[in-house]
This record gives C-alpha cells, sequence and structure tokens, in this order.
C-alpha cells in the first residue's frame, strides 16, 4: 500500500491539536524540560525553508525528551511589534494591527504544517496589550532603578522623510525607504544602563553551556579592557580626558584627536582661528554613519584645531589636537592620544599630516616598517620607562599618573547603553508622563497597559516625533504625581523590548496579575536549551541576559542566568550558495516541498542536509532520497514478522543505532543519526524481514524526525496508544560492541587480505590469522620478517625483506 504522506500528515496534526499532544502540564513535581527557539518575525513573506531549521532541531529534542519522560515546555510566539510592518502600513494603507493578524495566521499555518511539537496553548504576541503590559511594567522598575534615563543623543536624520532611521535602515549613507540624504542629529533619546551590568555579563558566562562562538562573541561585544584615564593639558586652561589601554607609550603620543562633536570645540570656539573650517568638517561627519566613519580601510580625513594645543603630562611638551571623523562621542571621552609608531591608524595619520612618530617600545625600525604593533618589548626614549617591560611599564606610568593627579588606573567597556526609544508608531508606548513640574513621571502600575491608540496616519511628524504626537487627546494628561497638566511620552520601544523577556512569559502566559508567578518561574527557568542563529548573540541575547539579571536583583525571578545552554545553527543557503533573498531569486517556499514531499520528509532533509551548526546549500534532488527513505520504512510492513526481542543477526546493530541516535540528538549531530538509521535499515533489508521488537524501536527512534508516518505505522501495525506516549528505547553498551570486526592485512604497507577476527583477538592471533592468508602468505615464504605489528581493531602490517 503506497503512503499518503497528504493524508496522514493531516490526520496526526488534527488529532496533535485536538488532544493538546503537546501541551506543557502545571504539575510542578514532575521533572520539567524547557526547550526555546527564538520566536520569528511574522513577515509578509511567510517562511522559508532556512527557518525550519532551528525549529526543527529543538523539535527533534523535545519529542525525545516526552519520550524520556519529561513535562516538556517548547512554545511559539510572535515578536510582531517593529518597522517592517509599520512601513507596509505606511506604503498599503493598512493598519499594522491588520497587517500583523494576517502575517501571524500565516506563520502559523505554516508552523503546523511542519508538525512541530509546540504548545499551541500558551502562544503569546508581543503587540497584544496583556502581553506589552509587563514590558510597560518591567520599563517602569528600570526606571524606578535609574536604570532607564534621558539622553541627548546623535541619531540618524533622513532629511526627506523627516524621520530617524536605524542603522541598518541607512545604506551607502541614504535613506533605504526614500534615497534621501542622511545626517547625524542630536536628539535625546531614551537609554537603558546596560552597561552597569558588562561586567557580570562576562563573569556569568562561566555558569552556562553557550558554545564557544557564543561566548566570544558576547565577550567582544561588551569589549573589556584596563588601562588608564589620563588628563591632557591644553594651552586653553582645560584639561583634555583620554581613555587608553596603553599608558606605557604616553611618551610617543605626538597629537591628540577629538570627536567632531566633541564638547570642547563650541568651548572653543573664540580661540580656534579656523573655526570656519572645523565648521566645514563637523558638517561633512555628520552625513557619515558610525560605520562609514570607524572603518579601518579608508582614507584617514581630519583638521588640526589652530588656537589650542595639547600638553603632553609626562613632558610637558605641546602637541597638536585635530578633529577627525574616527574619533567617536559616543566611545570612550570621545578624544584620544595618538601613538603612530605603535598603531596602525594613527600611524596613517601621522604619514598623511606629516606628525612625528617616536618609537617607545622597541621592535623594529618605524620609518620603514609602517609601525611597531609592540604588545611586549622594552620601553625606549621613554625617560624614566626606559629599560623596562611593557606590564612593568605600564605598572609604573600608572602610579605616577596618579601621584601627580594626571590619571587613574580604569577598566573601560566597548559596550554603550541600550538606545530605546523609536520615533514610530507600531511599538509598545513608554509609560512616561512629562510634567512642566515634575519632570519625567512614571505612570501608576495600575494604569498599565497603556495602549496605542487609533490613527489614521502612520507617517512621522515634521520635526522627527512618533505619529503619536499628532493626537492631542491621547498626549494631554495630567500629572501622576502633582495633577497638573502634562503631556504623555511619544516615543515607543524598539523591537528589542518584547524579545528580551518572552521566555519568561511563557511559563505563565495567561496571568493578569504577574509577568508570571513566582512558583512557574522558579519550576521553568532557566531554559534548558535555547537555540538561535549567530546574528542575534550580540544584541538580543545580551539584552535578554540584562533584563534577567536586573529581574533576579529585584527578586521577580531566582536564577541569575536566563538560558542554560545556547546553541546556533548555521544557515540553509539557496542552491547557488547564496544567502535566501527574494531579491537573488533563490528562496525556497516550505509550503511547496511540503506539498510535494510532505512534512516529514522536509523534517528530515533539513536535519541531513549537514553539519548544524554550518551553513549548508538547498538541494531539489537530495530531498528526494529522504522521501526514499520514508517509503522504505513504510514498506517494512510488508515484510514484518513476530517476535518479542531482537534476533541475534540484528541485535549489536539495533543497540550500537539506538546508541548513536540517542547521543547524536543531544550534539546536535542529526545528520549522522539519520546516516544511522539509514544504515540500519539496510542490515533489516539484508535479513529479509523484521520483527515486532526491532520496528518498535526503529519507530521510536525515527519518530521525533519524522513524526507522522511513524505515528502512523504504530497505529496500524495496532501497537498500542499513541507512539508519542511511549517511552525511549535504552541500549546496553555491552552489547554495541561487535562480537566480530573486519581487519586489513597488509604486507610492506600495502593491504593483500581482509580478515573476519574475534573483537576481542590478541596481537598474537591476529598476527597468526593473518599470516594463514593465501595472499600474505605467497607475499612472506621464503623471506625474512623485520616487524610485524598490530593495531586493534584496524590492520595488521608484516614487513619482510
Amino acid at each position: 500500500m503506497k503512503y499518503n504522506f497528504a493524508e496522514v500528515e493531516k490526520k496526526w496534526q488534527d488529532i496533535w491539536d485536538d488532544k493538546q499532544v503537546f501541551a506543557a502540564t502545571n504539575d510542578y513535581s514532575k521533572p520539567k524540560y524547557y526547550a526555546l527557539v527564538e520566536f520569528p518575525y511574522p513577515s509578509g513573506q511567510g517562511l522559508h525553508v532556512g527557518h525550519p531549521r532551528s525549529y526543527t532541531a529543538l523539535d527533534i529534542v523535545s519529542r525525545k525528551r516526552r519520550l524520556e519522560g519529561y513535562n516538556v515546555l517548547y512554545p511559539m510566539g510572535w515578536d510582531a511589534f517593529g518597522l517592517p510592518t509599520e512601513n507596509f502600513a505606511i506604503k498599503n494603507h493598512i493598519h499594522p494591527e491588520i497587517v500583523t493578524k494576517n502575517n501571524v495566521a500565516h506563520f502559523k499555518q505554516q508552523l503546523k504544517s511542519l508538525g512541530l511539537s509546540f504548545d499551541w496553548s500558551r502562544e503569546i504576541n508581543t503587540t497584544d496589550p496583556n502581553y506589552y503590559k509587563w514590558t510597560q511594567w518591567i520599563f517602569l522598575q528600570l526606571f524606578k532603578k535609574g536604570l532607564a534615563y534621558k539622553k541627548e543623543m546623535a541619531v540618524n536624520w533622513c532629511t526627506s522623510c523627516k524621520v530617524v532611521l536605524a542603522n541598518e535602515e541607512v545604506v551607502n549613507g541614504v535613506c533605504e525607504r526614500c534615497g534621501g540624504e542622511v545626517v547625524r542629529k542630536v536628539k535625546s533619546q531614551w537609554m537603558l544602563g546596560i552597561t552597569q551590568y558588562a561586567q557580570r555579563l562576562i563573569d556569568d558566562l562561566d555558569l552556562v553551556n553557550y558554545i564557544d562562538r557564543v561566548k566570544v562573541s558576547q565577550v567582544n561585544w561588551i569589549g573589556r579592557s584596563t588601562g588608564a584615564n589620563v588628563r591632557f593639558g591644553t594651552t586653553a586652561g582645560d584639561e583634555l580626558e583620554v581613555y587608553t589601554t596603553r599608558p606605557d607609550t604616553l611618551f610617543g603620543a605626538t597629537y591628540m584627536v577629538i570627536s567632531p562633536e566633541h564638547p570642547y570645540i563650541e568651548k572653543w570656539a573664540d580661540r580656534i582661528t579656523n573655526i570656519d573650517a572645523i565648521r566645514t568638517y563637523q558638517q561633512e561627519a555628520a552625513r557619515k554613519s558610525e560605520f562609514e566613519r570607524t572603518e579601518l580601510v579608508k582614507e584617514k580625513t581630519g583638521v588640526e584645531l589652530q588656537g589650542v594645543r595639547g600638553v603632553n603630562p609626562v613632558n610637558g611638551r605641546e602637541i597638536p589636537i585635530f578633529v577627525a571623523d574616527y574619533v567617536l562621542t559616543t566611545y570612550g571621552t570621545g578624544a584620544i592620544m595618538a601613538v603612530p609608531a605603535h598603531d596602525t591608524r594613527d600611524w596613517e595619520f601621522a604619514k598623511k599630516f606629516g606628525l612625528p612618530i617616536i618609537e617607545v617600545v622597541k621592535g623594529g625600525d618605524v620609518e620603514q616598517e609602517a609601525f611597531t604593533d609592540c604588545a611586549t618589548g622594552v620601553m625606549v626614549n621613554s625617560d624614566f620607562l626606559t629599560g623596562l617591560s611593557v606590564e612593568d611599564a605600564k605598572a609604573k606610568i600608572i602610579d605616577w599618573l596618579t601621584e601627580h593627579g594626571k590619571g587613574e588606573k580604569k577598566v573601560n567597556f566597548k559596550l554603550r547603553d541600550w538606545v530605546f526609544s523609536r520615533q514610530r508608531y507600531w511599538g509598545e508606548p513608554i509609560p512616561i508622563v512629562v510634567c512642566p513640574k515634575c519632570g519625567y513621571v512614571p505612570l501608576p502600575e495600575d494604569q498599565l497597559p497603556l495602549t496605542l491608540p487609533h490613527v489614521d496616519s502612520y507617517e512621522q511628524t515634521e520635526t522627527g516625533e512618533s505619529p503619536l504626537a499628532k493626537i492631542d487627546s491621547w498626549v494631554n494628561t495630567t500629572c501622576p504625581h502633582c495633577g497638573g497638566p502634562a503631556k504623555r511620552e511619544t516615543d515607543t520601544m524598539p523591537q528589542w523590548a518584547g524579545s528580551s523577556w518572552y521566555f519568561m512569559r511563557y511559563c505563565d502566559p495567561h496571568n493578569n496579575e504577574a509577568l508570571a508567578s513566582k512558583e512557574a518561574l522558579d519550576y521553568w527557568l532557566p531554559v534548558d536549551w535555547y537555540n538561535g542563529g549567530m546574528e542575534h548573540t550580540t544584541l538580543h541575547l545580551l539584552y535578554s541576559r540584562f533584563w534577567h539579571k536586573f529581574l533576579y536583583d529585584i527578586g521577580v525571578v531566582s536564577t541569575p542566568e536566563p538560558y542554560a545552554k545556547r546553541t546556533s545553527h548555521g544557515m540553509i543557503l539557496g542552491e547557488n550558495h547564496e544567502k535566501m533573498s527574494k531579491s537573488r531569486g533563490n528562496v525556497v517556499n516550505p509550503d511547496d516541498i511540503v506539498k510535494e514531499y510532505g512534512a516529514d520528509t522536509m523534517r528530515l532533509y533539513e536535519m541531513f542536509i549537514g553539519d548544524f551548526e554550518k551553513s549548508a546549500p538547498w538541494n531539489s534532488d537530495s530531498i528526494k532520497g529522504c522521501k526514499r527513505f520514508l517509503d522504505r520504512i513504510w514498506n517494512l510492513q510488508d515484510i514484518l514478522i513476530a517476535g518479542a526481542e531482537y534476533r541475534p543477526e540484528l541485535e549489536t546493530a539495533m543497540h550500537k543505532t539506538i546508541q548513536k541516535v540517542t547521543r547524536d540528538i543531544e550534539e546536535l549531530k542529526f545528520n549522522t543519526a539519520i546516516a544511522a538509521m539509514m544504515a540500519l535499515l539496510n542490515d533489516i533489508t539484508d535479513t529479509g524481514a523484521i520483527n515486532h521488537a526491532e520496528l518498535k524501536a526503529l519507530l521510536i527512534l525515527l519518530n521525533p524526525f519524522a513524526p507522522h508516518i511513524t505515528e502512523e505505522m504504530w497505529q496500524v501495525l495496532g501497537f498500542g496508544g499513541m507512539l508519542n506516549e511511549q517511552k525511549w528505547v535504552s541500549y546496553d553498551e555491552a552489547k554495541c560492541k561487535e562480537a566480530t570486526i573486519e581487519v586489513v592485512a597488509q604486507v610492506n604497507g600495502k593491504i593483500k587480505a581482509r580478515l573476519q577476527v574475534a573483537a576481542d583477538i590478541t596481537a598474537e592471533d591476529a598476527i597468526a590469522a593473518a599470516k594463514q592468508a593465501d595472499a600474505v602468505k605467497a607475499m612472506i615464504e621464503g623471506k625474512t620478517v623485520v616487524k610485524e605489528l598490530y593495531v586493534p581493531g584496524k590492520l595488521i602490517n608484516i614487513v619482510v625483506r
């Protein structure tokens, strides 16, 4: 009987839905397992075949855990606020709420068609007021603790659209949407003080099981460094502070650079004799994104300040001060000391402007070799530091700076506080009232959620404010503190807000009294296994760890880290080996694959395509092999015989396969687990039959990968109950070893025979057996045996002359 995958898959998806088979229970006495994947942004394009790779992998883990007796939480929801939906709404004159509802419905249908065992009873949506009520509540707690604050910030401003743009909306210096000129403009923005958690975010990586590349990306993004704050004098009388990781090189500092936005430019405006040139340069810098300004491979530009010079604190020498766009006011102090002998960028700048280059760490001819990047070595041309090692010089100069009031030791982080506000409509309203008397006042918690008002236009105002600013009836309010007239904050939160705590809401998604009950949070957290893309390991992963740690500090959660384990998958590329995108025309729609081959085949292929943690190209021909494998599994019914135990000829193969699949799932080696089951199927076919015990075990092993066909076969064959209610198969370690093995026999390194020998054969017996093989015997007769070697389980080599 031919396998009708379309009929069978629909049947079992309906059964699972009707019976809520995969719903986690609230019986907190059971052992729990919380598996999590990053919830998707429901775009209008729907899923492509790259998306389900992560979902299927953790689905396999979740299904295995249920068979192992765990109370499994494997939830799904929607990260549905954000810019793409708002832009679509503006362009097509459809309310973002309707756009989101339609996109979610499409995504959900696609995910269900793949047979993913999500607990849909816990589905969440970040745009649901019952959800974002608690996003707003968390913001208020951050505000009350001083971790949410307002600050003047340079932002990307589209001169045509009159809106603030995120960095990713600026392409080649122009607005992605309209092509208009983008400049840097200072606006007041809400910030979150993530930098106060920087050290803990590094230290607590020791508490979790993250793959190395995830840990490394987090540490590098946070960018901890140890150095010194150094205060340079100026001829204007002010001190200009810089942060440096190499205070030992101070005697080699031959010029200084400040950012175009540095406040001292305004302070010194009357002293600067070339202020017009400085103003022109500031305007040019304002047209560049931060990425363009800090790009290493670019021509260095700058203007020297005429009228004010710096004073090197270690030797009293006056040095020029330049304004250059590669220095950012948002990092460090917005000023640097330049040591061109030991820094590529400084050397290139010094060469262009004819500035002195003084070697202070012995390492080569700086004029001939560009510069000497010396982290170790001996100090030269450095007065009282000369002759010291770099490390000793660092310690001594920091002591000297501290003693003379010129600086002090400093730990610095590359991580910046989180810019948290957006001048948009489709985001969570920030629950703050701005009062002319009381300042920024938090909305009382009993007035949450502060919901988005309905608007007819989603366009920003001429001044770049949110569309909310145009709704007087919503903006005008009373101050919760003094009762006087006040206005609501019209900025909204970024998309990152809702995704920073969603894993908590899954624990208790229908709670109206708290973001989740303490009992539920204590039971389910931390997440046992979280998988997501590498592109989210710096921003989202860092932000959610920060929020969790804050909630831990105020007693909402009981664990310092949200995720016990984090892994990341590689992308599925198009058949042309490029990233899938509509513009490249290489997107594969999972709906088409499910329709042609079935969900089980697609799931199997997604896991068989290659190393889960590496990118792999889609191959339309290879998927057919997975379909043939499942057809062969279905046809095993035709050779089924009675038998309650594994047959002797298959016993070792059965135990070895169970062992491998069990271990490979835990190690993300899904491709080799599938290969092992394919090999077992060949072994079964070679015997001409399969008995009940063997088929039951094979169906249970295959079930997490191909749940529909295995459930159907279990039911058709009358094995009792549903397969998902069974226990995971076990193996006997002793029976995983082959009774006999194949080894090769070599003479002078050339293979002459292949022998079947006992797995535990001694070296003496193995060599004796080899000598009895006809081909070996012919090669060694009448010759002197120089050496005999047995490599257990692999080969025998006899050397003759």
